[in-house]
């Protein structure tokens, strides 16, 4: 479930809920968290930063700041600058995606404008500082990037398709009120979560001039165009498409391309079985990196990094030892190599190749530090978090990489407050993996006391949980829970046979990874054996309702967003491409749907299960849900079902919707004190 974390897979009208304790009573239960710990409500004060960029004399930082709006439940976004030491910090508009003009001497960026929707902006950055709407589009612009003399920008839409089904209807009588035509799907992927039923289109690639005018259209043709990537010579751009016969049917296959911006012709550069993406061309335009893989049966499989001459020619791997997915590529200003980003083993940090293939570490240590953008006198800027260190812009020098930090947008917020802590664990499962996990421990901890235990599980399956600050596990720790987070055989982060050794089975022995970490937090003395909890979204849903299936260990149990019958899953989720994760359709031989699936497991459980979903979700529909909660109370095991308002796939879009997922989970995991009679049940092999 790649597609599914955040099941991550990655929402409040309530039915009725007698057995749900209310927030203020649950509080009762668990004593109320000390002034100098972090609150829920201040949740509406934090805020996030993102994709900083240098200006290209490398004076300046602009980067997107990210605020909720009490009053429309919602988050917003402004475009804010610095001087590239950190001074001089300050708003600069509403806005986001802001780019730097080749000089300069402009930037772009996306805001709301006329006559409606998202639109391309344009800042003059003078002293007169005038801005401009530069599009008036019908369809939200996407990846706009400035030509490399300034003249132009590229972005990528949506253009719509023509009503292939007119229909001659007989005219309806003066006032009558007939039924709303019916909405004709013939495409393979006809629903997306977050965005509901796709416009019958596709994704074509524009240039418009960047002191305005009318949207030239690059790309055409019966095939989705993504990407808009400039070659160094302003004459076109590199971009990833699958422009064969049947692509829609194609499971993780593209190739790239190359397009003339001003006749369309189009080149293919790559053709292999596979997927190739993220084309970025070297500073001289004479080769171009990209990454992919040789097509595989494999549920997950870490990319490499290749190079290949401008002309499709000559490709080559550089990564091809790292067995880690390269991210955010950028070329050395001298185009000696690339530097990227690396997920390894809970952390991210920047790595650099060269031409040669020499790959080394450039920075180390247990934070998420995503840079996005390399200067020409080899500064490097971009984000950092660590568990006590909410996301913040960051900068150093590539040849002396020595990290500082340059905001501190929630400063205000953390003043005076007591932080949880967090301990990296390593620990040994079923077959002799090793997996990596971190114990979050409230403030004050005291080893002689036992806290209850919380087990947070991850979506995906194939993502990673990371050392980055989690607001939400610190406000389950100020409220006296330890945490316990992990990443099991599955995860990413570890490897391409790590990731892999769910292939087929899923969920599985990752189940036993999670419970021998379990294990290994209560040897350490200060957890409650009788007040085990275990929640998780998405995938973490899935293996939430598999592990009530399997075991009576746990006093409560909460699965979001889960999956509990892989059978009716599969083709009503937002893509087809589910299918291919089983040995055989579930047509050919629906035992291992079955064998797979939470549900047939739910004469086994106990544990009280609360079970919440957004109303919206495409990604793991809450007919799945309902599933569920329909097996549990015939089987009168105690739950209850929340079903979230204006949500799609997870239960926390909105900042009104994340509080009351922090709160529900709390009320019903204080209702439980104790696990169900009934012994451990072991988990059955297949």
């Amino acid at each position: 479930m790649q597609f599914m974390s955040r099941f991550r897979l990655a929402g409040v009208a309530v039915l009725a809920l007698p057995m749900l304790a209310s927030p203020n009573i649950a509080r009762a239960q668990q004593p109320s968290a000390p002034a100098d710990r972090l609150t829920i409500a201040d949740f509406f004060d934090w805020e996030d930063v993102s994709t900083p960029s240098l200006a290209p004399d490398g004076r300046q930082i602009i980067y997107t700041r990210t605020w909720t709006d009490k009053l429309n439940d919602k988050r917003e976004s402004s475009v804010w600058i610095m001087n590239a030491d950190g001074t001089k910090n300050r708003f600069l508009v509403k806005g986001s995606d802001a780019k730097w003009s080749s000089d300069g001497g402009r930037i772009s960026f996306v805001a709301p404008g006329e006559p409606g929707g998202a639109q391309i902006w344009v800042r003059y950055m003078d002293a007169e500082g005038a801005t401009t709407q530069i599009t008036r589009l019908t369809e939200a612009p996407s990846d706009v990037e400035w030509s490399p003399d300034g003249k132009s920008l590229a972005f990528g839409m949506l253009v719509r398709g023509s009503d292939m089904w007119r229909i001659n209807m007989p005219n309806a009588p003066r006032g009558a009120k007939w039924t709303e035509p019916p909405r004709v799907v013939t495409k393979v992927r006809y629903r997306s979560d977050r965005v509901g039923f796709l416009e019958d289109g596709l994704r074509q690639l524009f240039t418009v001039p960047a002191d305005g005018g009318t949207p030239h259209q690059v790309t055409t043709g019966e095939w989705a165009a993504n990407g808009t990537t400039w070659m160094p010579d302003g004459k076109g751009f590199v971009f990833t498409s699958l422009r064969t016969k049947d692509s829609e049917y194609a499971w993780r296959e593209s190739e790239i391309y190359r397009v003339d911006a001003v006749s369309g012709a189009i080149t293919q550069l790559t053709n292999r079985k596979g997927p190739d993406n993220a084309p970025v061309p070297s500073p001289d335009g004479k080769l171009i990196a990209y990454t992919g893989y040789d097509s595989t049966d494999a549920t997950w499989k870490d990319a490499i990094m290749y190079v290949m001459d401008a002309d499709g020619t000559n490709a080559r791997p550089l990564t091809e030892k790292l067995d880690r997915s390269p991210a955010g590529m950028m070329w050395a200003p001298d185009g000696s190599g690339l530097y990227f980003n690396v997920e390894n083993e809970g952390s991210r940090n920047l790595y650099f190749v060269s031409l040669k293939g020499d790959v080394r570490a450039v920075t180390k240590g247990a934070h998420v530090l995503s840079v996005s953008d390399i200067g020409r006198n080899f500064m490097a800027v971009g984000t950092a978090t660590s568990p006590q260190k909410p996301n913040d812009v960051v900068t150093f020098d590539l040849r002396s990489p020595v990290i500082r930090q340059l905001t501190d947008v929630n400063g205000d917020v953390l003043a005076g407050k007591k932080l949880a802590t967090t301990e990296e664990v390593w620990y040994t499962s079923v077959d002799g993996y090793k997996i990596q996990g971190w114990i979050v421990k409230p403030a004050d901890f005291d080893p002689s006391k036992k806290y209850p235990l919380m087990l947070e599980i991850h979506g995906g399956p194939h993502s990673m949980y990371n050392v980055g600050f989690s607001f939400a596990r610190q406000d389950h720790a100020a409220n006296g829970f330890v945490m316990l987070y992990t990443n099991p055989r599955g995860s990413t982060g570890y490897g391409s046979s790590f990731g892999n050794a769910i292939k087929n089975a899923y969920p599985g022995k990752d189940y036993d990874d999670l419970m021998a970490g379990v294990d290994t937090v209560i040897n350490r003395g200060f957890v409650d054996n009788q007040r085990l909890y275990v929640f998780g979204c998405s995938g973490g849903g899935v293996l939430t309702a598999w592990t009530v299936g399997h075991t009576n260990r746990f006093a409560a149990a909460a699965a979001l967003c889960p999956v509990i019958d892989w059978i009716s899953f599969v083709g009503t989720t937002d893509g087809a491409s589910w299918y291919y994760n089983f040995a055989k359709f579930p047509w050919e031989d629906p035992s291992e749907h079955l064998r797979r699936s939470p549900l047939m497991y739910v004469g086994n459980v106990k544990t009280p299960t609360l079970l919440m979903t957004g109303v919206n979700d495409l990604r793991t529909p809450i007919s799945q849900t309902e599933e569920f909660y329909e097996a549990l109370k015939i089987r009168k095991v105690p739950t209850a079902m929340v079903r979230f308002n204006n949500e799609w796939h997870g239960t926390s879009s909105t900042p009104s919707n994340f509080l009351r997922t922090q709160l529900y989970l709390r009320s019903w995991f204080d209702k439980y004190q104790s696990p169900p009679a009934g012994g451990r049940v072991t988990q059955d092999q297949p």
